[in-house]
């Protein structure tokens, strides 16, 4: 079978309303889901109800009509009619065994490529120069890269889009401040760390903010580097390295892969989007700027809201940038679909820009473009959370702090480890709790961020997962197993817990489906944690290596073997890599 369970079952859910009946509903909704009582099977369908208008017919009359045209014998059990007419579907104990050998043969646990890949664009993370990255950035960064390892293991071209901050009124603030005050770190590239640069940059505002002869010639020296000028640009360029270089160690910490195209990239691409706008008379003047005004978006008087695409100066803004990205993607990079991660205070900008866009027609029906927000980290009072001072926390300080309290829990549990494994296991089980933490959450809430809680072995969090992992690959080792003889046993499934096991493991192709849909990493996370529970339920009531018989032994073990690889995979889906002892 190529496709998920689920699906598979709304394909044959869809045929048997057309031969039951007619071609007209070859495009309905089959209304398929995983049951919601378990007591009465594994997958329902609810097409019968929501058929019954328009057939003019009582819900188990149609309900009746579908099982009869239903080809169902391979994949499960007669299907029953419950209530008003839910069709209900059992997976046959075979059918469940037969997948688990499929998901048990290859490295992609059964699940095919997509037979529709499309051209992917996934703009994260987008820290600005001259700026440390902060806990902020954290959620678009692992939520992103999350996404895009989903879409990427099923077969889409994904391009991994860092949009720093690179370009604009800041850089004639921070390159005047340094001419003046620190001229070495103009002229050599390693003159300035980035937190000497933060603190650079903090005076350069607060001099921008109040001598005006110093935001006169901070913003000619936008207009040189604006302009190309050698020297502005050369300045440019050592800052936007200074800050690159430190981005990249918090990258390689958090495995992250992801490719620089910050907003200078789209600088030559500005004027040609103020002619198209114009040309396509969208183009109002307000105020001596240039501007679009927005359908569905008001003022307090009631009136339409312009959104800025020349200033009065001449100069453009974060708006302007963003419809030359997406203009760029469309167009240059052919992208099918556009995917955006950044917090939820951007989504009315984003509804703006791809408004815009839609009208200029740059953006048509054959590219999806999605805005995928998120809420806040909180800290433990609920309150945003900061350092004591009332600083934004350093991503690197957060990272650093989780390493360091698991090496610390390690060094008093297991202080005869070695020193090299402790910093690894120390390194794995820190960054991959701060990762769990976070994409376990709906996205689109804010959460409370607790190192207690996010490092406990209880519950769901990384650590657990991880044991969980642990666990299971401990009982393959001291049953001294043939991972090779495995692959020709036959798995038995009588024990109801061996069942329920089963059929959370063959779910997997069905929560990648969903996640790549609706760009909700919780729902994976969650998927695993069901399964490290379940997998224990059987453990505990199903000997396996103590198992009353070879067949029965070497059946179990597979299931422990497939949990594993389920468990690591998913775990890897995520950014988390396993550790095999812990």
């Amino acid at each position: 079978m190529n496709n998920s369970v689920l699906s598979e079952l709304k394909t044959r859910f869809q045929d048997a309303c057309v031969k039951a009946f007619g071609e007209e509903y070859r495009n309905i909704d089959p209304n398929v889901s995983i049951a919601k009582d378990l007591r009465f099977g594994d997958y329902q369908c609810n097409a019968a109800l929501s058929l019954s208008k328009r057939l003019k017919q009582k819900p188990q009359a149609i309900a009746s009509q579908i099982i009869e045209n239903l080809t169902i014998t391979d994949l499960g059990e007669t299907p029953t009619i419950d209530g008003p007419g839910f069709i209900n579907v059992k997976l046959k104990s075979s059918f469940l065994a037969s997948q688990l050998v499929a998901i048990n043969s290859g490295d992609r646990l059964g699940i095919p490529l997509t037979s529709n890949p499309q051209r992917v664009i996934v703009d994260f993370s987008s820290p600005n120069i001259a700026k440390e990255m902060h806990v902020g950035h954290l959620r678009s960064t692992i939520i992103g890269d999350c996404i895009a390892r989903i879409l990427e293991f099923q077969g889409h071209r994904v391009l991994r889009l860092n949009h720093v901050g690179d370009w604009g009124t800041q850089f004639g603030m921070l390159i005047t401040y340094l001419k003046e005050a620190y001229p070495k770190a103009l002229t050599e590239s390693d003159a300035l760390d980035l937190g000497d640069l933060v603190a650079l940059y903090r005076a350069a505002k607060k001099r921008f903010d109040e001598d005006e002869k110093f935001k006169e010639e901070s913003r000619l020296a936008v207009v040189d580097l604006q302009s190309g000028q050698p020297e502005a640009t050369f300045c440019w360029k050592l800052l936007c390295d200074q800050s690159r270089r430190e981005f990249q160690k918090i990258y390689d910490v958090l495995d992250i892969e992801i490719t620089e195209r910050g907003e200078s990239f789209y600088s030559p691409y500005l004027g040609s989007v103020v002619q198209d706008l114009q040309v396509l008379g969208l183009l109002e003047k307000s105020e001596g700027a240039l501007c679009v005004f927005l359908d569905g978006f008001t003022n307090k008087e009631g009136d339409r809201m312009p959104l800025i695409i020349q200033k009065t100066d001449g100069g453009y803004n974060y708006a302007t940038t963003d419809l030359a990205a997406i203009r760029y993607r469309i167009k240059e990079d052919q992208a099918d679909r556009i995917i955006y991660v950044t917090d939820m205070g951007q989504s009315s900008h984003f509804e703006q820009v791809f408004q815009v866009a839609r009208r200029a027609e740059w953006l048509t029906e054959s590219t999806q473009v999605t805005h995928v927000p998120f809420g806040l980290v909180l800290g433990e009072d609920g309150k945003k959370l900061k350092t004591r001072s009332g600083d934004t926390v350093r991503l690197q300080e957060l990272l650093d702090e989780a390493i360091a309290r698991v090496k610390t829990d390690l060094e008093t549990r297991n202080p005869e480890y070695d020193q090299t494994y402790k910093q690894e296991v120390a390194e794995a089980v820190g960054l991959g709790a701060v990762k769990y933490a976070d994409l376990s959450q709906n996205r689109t809430s804010n959460y409370a961020f607790s190192f207690d809680k996010m490092l406990s072995l209880q519950g769901n969090t990384a650590p657990y997962m991880l044991y969980a992992y642990v666990r299971i690959r401990g009982i393959s080792r001291k049953g001294d197993v043939d991972l090779d003889a495995l692959a020709t046993a036959t798995i038995n499934l009588n024990h109801e817990l061996e069942l329920a096991l089963a059929k959370h493991l063959i779910q997997l192709a069905e929560i990648i489906d969903a996640v790549a849909e609706d760009l909700m990493p919780n729902r994976l996370c969650l998927y695993l944690f069901e399964l490290s529970q379940k997998f224990n339920q059987f453990y505990d009531q199903c000997p396996v290596l103590q198992a009353e018989n070879e067949s029965d032994r070497l059946s179990r073990l597979i299931l422990c073997h497939i949990t594993a690889k389920t468990l690591k995979f998913g775990l890897n889906l995520l950014g988390i890599r396993v550790l095999e002892k812990m």
